[in-house]
Formats: C-alpha cells, structure tokens, sequence
C-alpha cells in the first residue's frame, strides 16, 4: 500500500509536464509597454514568472507609428513578470520538426 502512494505522488502533475516540455524551446514574450522579448524558454516560477535565456529585446523606435522600426539589444537571462505578460508564443521544438519531415 506504502509503494502505491509513494509512486503516485511522484509522477508530475500536467502543468509541470507542459512547462518541461517547453524547455530551451524558442518564446517570444510580449510586454504591455509594447516591447518583446525572444529567448529559449528557462524557467517559469511559482507566481508564474517566465524565465528566458539569451534573451533579445525588440522595441519600436518610433512610438505611434504603423511600419515603426525596431531596435533590438541582447540581454541575457531575464524575468518577464506574470503581470506585464500580454502575449506569449512558443516555436516548434527540434522534435516537432523532425516529425513534420518525416510525413
């Protein structure tokens, strides 16, 4: 009975199932200020802080405008608090890829 619980409660829960899954995965993170962000997905904390590595920052030179330039400088790692999050899109892992040239 002991060994039936201790392995049910070892298995990972599906939240931290899909958050593995995305690890050193391409993300691009928008902010509400207008600014994204573009670095391999790190780490997401308990209050639901996204980590990046290698992140690069893209901000528009011109506020207002519609075909507005952007700048762009590298960063490192990074926090992108829960709060400031507007959008968040995930690239195809190396997997994903390799199972759409095999088809």
């Amino acid at each position: 009975m002991e060994s039936e619980t201790q392995s049910s409660s070892s298995i990972p829960s599906l939240p931290i199932l899909e958050a593995r899954n995305l690890l050193n995965r391409r993300m691009l993170v928008g902010i509400n200020d207008g600014r994204f962000f573009l670095g391999n997905f790190y780490c997401l904390d308990k209050q639901g802080n996204v980590i990046l590595q290698d992140a690069v920052e893209f901000r528009s030179v011109r506020r207002g405008a519609a075909a507005a330039p952007m700048e762009q400088r590298g960063l490192g790692l990074i926090l992108v608090p829960r709060g400031c999050r507007t959008t968040c899109h995930v690239g195809c892992g190396v997997e994903d890829e390799m199972a759409k040239m095999s088809v």
